[in-house]
């Protein structure tokens, strides 16, 4: 079943790859930045494609950066770290952004070795988004091609 269901979505990123290239084919290269005006084209038509994933705040995707930033490199990151950034808000800020990230299904809290401390991990729904906004910057690049 997940796996028809990624097929699913893989060919409907491929047919909304297909319309932003067809659109901007016709768009003359000159610069590098080009390529990066495509990449967000696509992604907001990831974005605005049927997803299981609520849309994200401006902070909260601020604090998704973090926690996917931190995945990446095996780190492990506690709620008590994510407080520790102030310039993200106050820490009852980060609790209900944390709490709402929760509900809308882009993060879990995991136990860890102290009971009293969480680990936030991004959840797989998380991490297929990442995946298709991977595939919309190859997209973007291989255009250039």
């Amino acid at each position: 079943c997940h796996k028809i269901g990624h097929r699913t979505e893989t060919t409907r990123l491929a047919s909304v790859v297909r319309q932003v290239q067809t659109l901007t084919s016709r768009a003359v290269v000159t610069r590098p930045a080009d390529i990066y005006l495509r990449f967000l084209k696509l992604a907001e038509a990831v974005r605005g494609q049927s997803s299981p994933l609520v849309p994200l705040d401006p902070l909260e995707e601020r604090i998704l950066e973090v926690v996917a930033k931190t995945n990446m490199v095996k780190a492990r990151l506690c709620v008590r770290d994510l407080i520790g950034f102030s310039e993200r808000g106050s820490p009852a800020t980060l609790h209900n952004r944390l709490k709402s990230m929760r509900e809308k299904g882009w993060i879990t809290l995991a136990d860890t070795e102290d009971t009293r401390r969480k680990q936030v991990e991004l959840t797989q729904e998380a991490l297929s988004h990442f995946d298709k906004l991977s595939e919309c910057l190859l997209a973007a690049a291989q255009a250039q091609a």
